[in-house]
């Protein structure tokens, strides 16, 4: 039987807490053997002004991961062609490792915006994307969405966004984020 692999993608500027209980419960509670967090350099969609440097992102997501056997971190995107394309990056995923099975991890945030992704349908058609639900969403797959399926998970309403602008601001999110990551980013002085 194929490993099966879900892929969860992000920039992950800083990884935090909302993200790992996410991929806990989907490493837990479903028939996924790992979650692995690919790391991006840029979003297609996102210009971000504060978008940390590439390796220093992965770092902190493999702070946040270790220890955990189900969890594993990839940097595959960091030596594809920019801006990301999630395409590309399956593209290569399973070229690399033609025996698993990879599905994809999207919040319900991003159905809408699903069709203005490159070779959406290509997508659609190879793999099966899990959707998780986001509060302000109606997180309703449209009847044409093949190999689309709804995961229930805990809805933790926690960004990045608002992480960064917390520490700009000289607020203590330390509960918010990984220890190692709140520590990590306090010794680099990150985000302010």
């Amino acid at each position: 039987m194929a490993k099966r692999v879900a892929l969860f993608c992000g920039s992950f500027n800083p990884i935090h807490v909302g993200h790992l209980a996410l991929c806990n419960h989907i490493a837990e509670y479903t028939d996924v053997d790992e979650v692995r967090f690919v790391v991006s350099p840029q979003n297609p969609f996102k210009v971000n002004a504060d978008l940390l440097d590439d390796n220093i992102r992965l770092e902190m997501v493999k702070l946040a991961t270790k220890g955990y056997g189900k969890f594993t971190v990839s940097d595959i995107e960091f030596t594809l062609e920019k801006p990301s394309f999630t395409y590309i990056t399956l593209q290569k995923l399973t070229e690399q490792e033609p025996d698993t099975k990879f599905i994809l991890i999207m919040g319900g945030d991003n159905l809408d915006a699903f069709r203005k992704w490159k070779n959406w349908e290509w997508i659609m058609e190879h793999y099966e994307i899990w959707v998780y639900p986001r509060l302000g969403s109606t997180n309703e797959i449209p009847s044409d969405f093949v190999n689309f399926h709804k995961v229930e998970t805990p809805i933790i309403e926690i960004s990045s966004t608002f992480v960064r602008q917390s520490i700009a601001q000289g607020k203590d999110v330390r509960y918010f984020l990984p220890k190692d990551v709140f520590e990590f980013i306090e010794k680099n002085n990150l985000y302010k």
